[in-house]
C-alpha cells in the first residue's frame, strides 16, 4: 500500500482509476448531492479486481458468484487487502465504500466523518449498490458488511431497505454505547446540550503520553508486547504491520463532536427498539472487550472499543434470522486479529455464506 507521501491523486468521478492500494485495485468518486455542510463532500468506491492482482490468492473464480459491499468505521477507510482477496476467493465480488469525509473521500478543510444523521449515508450507499449492480449484474446476490461504526450504518440501512440485500454480514458492530443502557440514557441528555450550543465543537478527551498509545495496524513491538506467541507468524502483518496512512486513520481518534455523537446515539436507541432486517445476518464480534485508548497486555486479544457482550445481546434483535459467532483472541477490527483467529473468523464466514448465500 502506498504511504502518505506518495499517496496517488483522487480517483477520477464516476470512472475507474488506480488506487493506493496498487495493482488489482481501483477506486472511482462518487459525486453527491450537497449535504447541510455543503463542503463538496463525495464517497469513494474501491473495487478488488483479481485478475489484475498480483498477490489473488490460488483458487480464485473468476466469474463471481455474489458481490460483497464493505462499511468502513469511525477513524477509519477501507485498506484490508487480505480481506478483500479472501472475499474474491470465496466467489465474492468485493467492493468496499469509503464514507463522505472519511479516507479517500477526506477533502480539505473538511470534518474528519462528519454527519449529523447515519441516514446521510443512504446517498451513497444507494450509488455504490447502482455502480455495483450495472458492473456486476442486478440478479447477482448482494452481501453489505460494516465494521464497528459502519456496522451500526449497515444494519439500520438494511432495516430501511427490505429487500435491497440477500444478507448481511456484522464486524464488531458498535450496535450499544459503552456500559450498556444506563450510559446511554444519562449520557445523551449532555450530548443534546453540547449540540446545541455547537454541534461542531470538539468534545475535550483526556491527553495521554505519546508511549502509552498504540495502533495494531503499527504491528507487534517486542518492547511492549514480549516475544512472538509463535515465531511462524514472523512476516505476517499482525507483527510487521498493515501500513495504514495515520491521516486517514489518526491515533489514538479523530476529533468527536457532539452533532456526529448524537447522531450515533440516535443510531444506537433505532437498534434498542428493535429492527426487522429481513435478510439473514451474521454478527461477528470477540468474545471478550478490554475497553482502552492505551496500551494493555489484553489489546492484543480482546476488542478495546466496544462492548462485545452488548453487541452480541442487541444483535439478536435486529431481525428474525441472526447468527452470532464470538472468536476467543479477536480484536475491535476481527480480520486484523492473530493469524490463528483471522482464520477461524474467515472459515466461519465462508461457512456461512455457502449456507444463506451461495445456496
Amino acid at each position: 500500500m502506498s504511504t502518505p507521501t506518495d499517496r496517488a491523486p483522487a480517483a477520477p468521478v464516476d470512472a475507474w482509476g488506480p488506487d493506493v492500494l496498487g495493482p488489482g485495485f481501483r477506486a472511482r468518486t462518487l459525486r453527491l448531492l450537497p449535504d447541510a455542510e455543503d463542503d463538496d463532500a463525495v464517497a469513494t468506491l474501491v473495487h478488488h479486481v483479481p485478475a489484475l492482482d498480483p498477490a489473488a490468492l490460488p483458487g480464485t473464480p473468476t466469474i463471481p458468484r455474489f458481490t460483497f459491499l464493505y462499511l468502513h468505521g469511525w477513524n477509519d477507510y477501507f485498506f484490508q487487502t487480505h480481506f478483500a482477496r479472501e472475499i474474491s476467493r470465496s466467489g465474492g465480488a468485493f467492493y468496499a465504500l469509503d464514507l463522505r469525509r472519511y479516507g479517500r473521500s477526506l477533502r480539505a478543510g473538511q470534518m474528519h466523518g462528519w454527519v449529523t444523521s447515519l441516514t446521510d449515508y443512504d446517498e451513497e450507499i444507494g450509488l455504490a449498490l447502482a455502480a455495483i449492480r450495472a458492473a456486476e449484474g442486478w440478479d447477482t446476490p448482494t452481501v453489505l458488511c460494516g465494521h464497528s461504526t459502519g456496522g451500526l450504518t449497515a444494519a439500520l440501512w438494511a432495516d430501511r431497505h427490505p429487500g435491497a440485500v440477500s444478507a448481511l454480514v456484522l464486524n464488531s458492530a458498535w450496535l450499544e454505547i459503552q456500559g450498556a443502557e444506563p450510559v446511554r440514557l444519562v449520557g445523551e441528555p449532555v450530548v443534546r446540550t453540547l449540540a446545541r450550543r455547537d454541534p461542531h465543537m470538539v468534545i475535550p478527551t483526556r491527553t495521554y503520553p505519546p508511549e502509552a498509545l498504540y495502533s495494531l495496524a503499527d504491528g507487534w513491538d517486542v518492547e511492549r508486547d514480549g516475544e512472538l506467541p509463535d515465531p511462524a507468524w514472523a512476516d505476517d502483518p499482525y507483527v510487521t504491520g498493515w501500513n495504514v496512512d495515520h491521516d486517514w486513520k489518526i491515533v489514538p481518534s479523530a476529533p468527536i463532536r457532539p452533532g456526529w455523537l448524537l447522531a450515533i446515539l440516535a443510531g444506537q436507541a433505532r437498534v434498542a427498539a428493535g429492527l426487522d432486517v429481513r435478510c439473514p445476518i451474521l454478527s461477528m464480534g470477540s468474545a471478550r472487550s478490554h475497553l482502552s485508548v492505551t496500551w494493555t497486555p489484553e489489546a492484543r486479544s480482546t476488542d478495546t472499543v466496544v462492548d462485545a457482550d452488548a453487541t452480541a445481546r442487541r444483535a439478536i434483535g435486529l431481525g428474525n434470522l441472526v447468527t452470532v459467532a464470538r472468536f476467543e483472541g479477536g480484536v475491535h477490527d476481527l480480520v486484523l486479529s492473530a493469524p490463528p483467529v483471522r482464520d477461524q473468523v474467515f472459515s466461519a464466514l465462508r461457512r456461512w455464506l455457502r449456507g444463506y448465500v451461495l445456496t
